[in-house]
């Protein structure tokens, strides 16, 4: 059995997905409370803005009034569905205790989120990772808050010119790291990374060999749908968590 490189981060953090998706109805109160109860240590969701900019957690940012379709960032907080949690709304039910992973769908939202997790609780700032597609997104956030996580959420065929240079733009820029799929990462990506003290987060993780394979990578952070096969294979990896 291949032994396990070492992660940034100990123990890995365990990101139940938009929520515990895999067992309750994705990006409600419901599944994000039911994925801290299976054990996970950290909550993931997208995050949109609303007409009048509430940060609110869906995952394609449409929602269907009568026969139209329409943006969630053209319509009112309170003319959502009941099942579309506010950021807010998810904190105040799920308390500080986890480690939270945002993918900023709407661009114009990384200012809500940090104030709402700010006015949440101030200590949760540094548990609190941003995901964007660019750089340059990210290193306006930076200058927002110097305590959030930033990562770069991308593909590797993507990043043209090359890991290890892409590694030094983001250790220059003050991000703190890069999220890629589980198809992208091998061992020696993972410790490319870790060189530059770039954390190494890998996303759409379903099976317990593929995230078995990714722990043992070194990977510093897993998401997962199905909380349950995650946590035991976390179990089976690096003991306690």
């Amino acid at each position: 059995m291949q032994q396990r490189l070492p992660s940034l981060l100990d123990p890995p953090i365990a990101f139940a997905h938009r929520g515990a998706r895999a067992h309750a109805p994705e990006n409600t109160i419901e599944a994000f409370d039911l994925a801290l109860r299976l054990g996970a240590t950290g909550l993931e969701s997208d995050v949109w803005l609303t007409a009048d900019g509430v940060a609110v957690l869906d995952h394609d940012g449409i929602i269907k009034q009568g026969l139209r379709k329409r943006p969630i960032a053209e319509v009112d907080r309170s003319r959502l569905p009941a099942h579309i949690p506010s950021l807010a709304e998810m904190l105040d039910a799920c308390g500080k205790a986890f480690e939270l992973s945002l993918d900023l769908k709407d661009p114009r939202s990384g200012g809500a989120v940090i104030d709402a997790v700010r006015n949440h609780d101030e200590s949760m700032i540094e548990r609190l990772w941003l995901c964007a597609p660019t750089v340059e997104r990210l290193v306006e956030l930076r200058s927002v808050s110097a305590d959030v996580k930033l990562l770069q959420s991308t593909r590797l065929e993507r990043i043209k010119e090359g890991a290890e240079r892409r590694a030094d733009t983001l250790a220059r820029s003050g991000i703190d790291g890069i999220n890629l799929n589980r198809r992208d990462w091998n061992g020696g990506l993972v410790v490319l990374f870790h060189r530059f003290g770039r954390i190494a987060f890998g996303w759409d993780m379903q099976y317990e060999h593929e995230l078995r394979d990714a722990l043992r990578m070194g990977i510093d952070g897993v998401y997962s749908d199905h909380v349950d096969v995650m946590i035991d294979a976390m179990k089976a990896e690096i003991g306690s968590i």
